[in-house]
């Protein structure tokens, strides 16, 4: 290590030893050490594999290209599969005993919200890279936690406009969704939105069976006897890929409009089970087939490269995890163009995070500097089928700009959801040609 030494007037009258450290200067690493949380196991890893197929590819690419300002980057991966006290036993353990540089931590909302007091205490840049529950940020007031992509509150906003726009005149609605932080949150932020720009709207049933549920036939039944006019579901990876499937064989598609909130993720593996006209968003604006940038080289390069690793398409987690890299770098370019070209300290890198500007694969993405946030774009479509592809693709976009429906920093959620009027319509249109 260098320092930095001052010595004062005083000093030099009294004796040469006496020299004060005025900096710590952080010696250039020969690596980044970077662990990543991420399922690996169980029904979510179908969600979670992607993530960290993506993770490897672009390290892999990044390394070849000599690193981040030379020095190689090294993924550890961590199994959100083994429940929270063992993932965050794990990542205690990496930023301890493998010395990490940053991490990168979770998809499941109730692992962000134990990760985040975790990281402040060991001090250590955490990046947000796909949960969801805007209570990992909200009002917390942390120094080392960021999130790399949009919340709940952006998701299920836009959600709520969305549906109200292809689907302007329902009257009753029910709810299938995962018994846990992210199931209950989305829902809550969802039904409190619909409410306030359709009032009239009737919440027919309310259904939150197990993560990891195999069996829904229960949930399937009721919604048969129900016949609400639109079925929704927050859930995602394998729950989504039981209860679509099992639906479809009870024959559940054939009269309601359904619309999978995160339903990108689960096209391909679906394939023709899903029948056309589902309502589907994308958790962000991330689609293989994304009208701006099917074309654009960078995205395209990607899903090539993407496709040839893994035998598929990108889905949303894979692009979560390219923003979340991106992140990475723009940081760490950030902080040492702001040091002179010094190599910054953790603290430093974690700063240079906030207010940063940078782009995935698909739209910019902006970290608010108030409170770490990411502020990111949402894309919705309608399933059809498609000459080219054995599963459904998407038509008639819309893209919801994020600033429009993200709570402000220093404000609640709860009490910025109950300023939103139906005018909030009047500011979203369907997808009418792009800028690639």
């Amino acid at each position: 290590m260098k320092y930095k030494k001052i010595v004062t007037a005083t000093a030099l009258t009294a004796s040469f030893s006496a020299f004060v450290p005025l900096a710590l200067a952080v010696e250039k690493p020969e690596e980044i050490t970077v662990g990543i949380a991420t399922f690996l196991s169980g029904s979510a890893s179908v969600f979670g594999v992607p993530g960290r197929d993506a993770a490897e590819l672009y390290i892999e690419e990044l390394n070849a290209q000599g690193g981040i300002h030379g020095v190689p980057v090294r993924a550890l991966f961590i199994d959100e599969g083994r429940g929270s006290s063992g993932m965050v036993s794990d990542y205690r353990r990496i930023v301890q005993e493998e010395n990490a540089d940053l991490m990168m931590g979770a998809i499941s909302s109730g692992h962000c919200l134990a990760i985040g007091p975790v990281a402040e205490d060991l001090e250590i840049p955490n990046i947000m890279w796909d949960c969801g529950t805007e209570r990992a940020l909200e009002n917390q007031d942390y120094e080392w936690s960021v999130r790399s992509g949009a919340n709940a509150v952006t998701e299920m906003v836009a959600s709520v406009l969305y549906l109200l726009t292809v689907n302007p005149d329902f009257k009753t609605i029910a709810v299938v969704n995962q018994d846990y932080a992210w199931g209950h949150d989305s829902w809550e932020i969802f039904s409190t939105v619909l409410k306030q720009l359709k009032p009239d709207v009737e919440v027919v049933a309310e259904f939150f069976p197990r993560f990891g549920a195999p069996d829904f036939s229960s949930e399937i039944s009721r919604l048969q006897a129900l016949r609400p006019d639109v079925i929704l579901s927050t859930s995602w990876g394998g729950d989504l890929d039981t209860f679509a499937t099992q639906a479809s064989q009870r024959g559940l598609f054939n009269n309601p409009k359904f619309f999978l909130a995160l339903g990108e993720s689960s096209l391909e593996r679906l394939g023709n089970r899903l029948p056309e006209g589902v309502l589907i968003g994308a958790r962000g604006d991330h689609y293989f087939l994304h009208p701006d940038y099917v074309n654009e080289q960078k995205h395209k390069e990607f899903v090539e490269k993407y496709f040839e690793k893994t035998d598929s398409y990108p889905i949303y987690p894979v692009y979560h995890m390219v923003q979340a890299m991106e992140a990475m770098v723009g940081a760490y370019d950030k902080a040492i163009t702001s040091n002179g070209g010094e190599w910054p300290s953790k603290a430093e890198f974690s700063q240079a995070l906030r207010g940063l500007e940078f782009r995935g694969l698909t739209s910019d993405v902006t970290i608010r500097p108030e409170d770490g946030q990411g502020l990111e774009d949402q894309l919705f479509g309608i399933t059809t089928s498609s000459d080219e592809y054995d599963f459904r693709t998407l038509e008639e976009f819309m893209v919801v700009p994020a600033e429009l429906v993200t709570t402000p920093p220093n404000e609640t959620t709860s009490e910025w959801l109950k300023t939103l009027t139906p005018d909030l319509l009047d500011q979203v249109e369907m997808y009418n040609g792009g800028s690639q």
